[in-house]
């Protein structure tokens, strides 16, 4: 398994990140949303050049232009609600993916403690595809594994890549031990702990509720 953070070198991510963080700018919505998208976007990018590529031969106006291009079967999985815009940043450079949904969400059985649930999944069969398992937030990581426990009934991927904008560092501690071998898991920051509501600090807040208002 290989765990990347990007944030660890300097760059326009960073400033998107901070965005996110900031108290004053999150307030403006679809600015929040657009950030997520934009890091989505980054990402997707990043991943792709550890996609496998052939040559194929170009025809342009002039003549014929041999291009490496892309010959993964990707997947797009997004848990659902704060992934959508997420989702949407990777499609916009991935726009030739499948595409895959689980909604994975906590069951308080008190104020502290609570039980992650999977109640929805809809995906394409992932056997021998390349599978990107997106969620912007990486608390305990426990809605991850059971979202790719989830996605394991539609088949087995030939690789799984793991991408998360803000995680805690129990999170990452917990996919090491859980997830396959054949895992990548890609980060733009790492927080060093979880709040007694297994909130990430500093994180962000509720990424769901910044993205698209509070829920009941």
């Amino acid at each position: 398994m290989e765990i990347i953070n990007l944030g660890n070198s300097n760059s326009i991510l960073n400033r998107f990140v901070a965005e996110l963080r900031d108290v004053n700018i999150q307030k403006d919505s679809l600015r929040f949303r657009r950030n997520i998208e934009r890091i989505g976007e980054i990402m997707a990018y990043e991943i792709s050049k550890r996609f496998t590529y052939v040559t194929k031969d170009i025809p342009s106006p002039l003549g014929i232009a041999p291009m490496n291009i892309s010959d993964d079967r990707v997947v797009i999985s997004t848990i659902l609600r704060a992934g959508l815009p997420y989702h949407q940043g990777f499609l916009s450079y991935l726009d030739y993916a499948e595409n895959a949904f689980v909604s994975a969400y906590r069951k308080y059985k008190d104020r502290l403690n609570f039980d992650i649930h999977i109640e929805y999944i809809a995906s394409p069969r992932i056997t021998g595809k390349t599978l990107i398992i997106t969620d912007p937030m990486l608390a305990t990581g426990s809605s991850m594994e059971l979202a790719y426990e989830a996605l394991l009934t539609k088949g087995q991927p030939a690789h799984i890549h793991v991408a998360s904008i803000i995680a805690s560092q129990q999170a990452i501690d917990l996919l090491e031990k859980r997830m396959p071998e054949n895992t990548t898991i890609w980060l733009a920051a790492v927080d060093p702990e979880l709040d007694d509501h297994s909130y990430i600090v500093p994180g962000l807040g509720d990424a769901g509720d910044l993205a698209y208002g509070e829920k009941e």
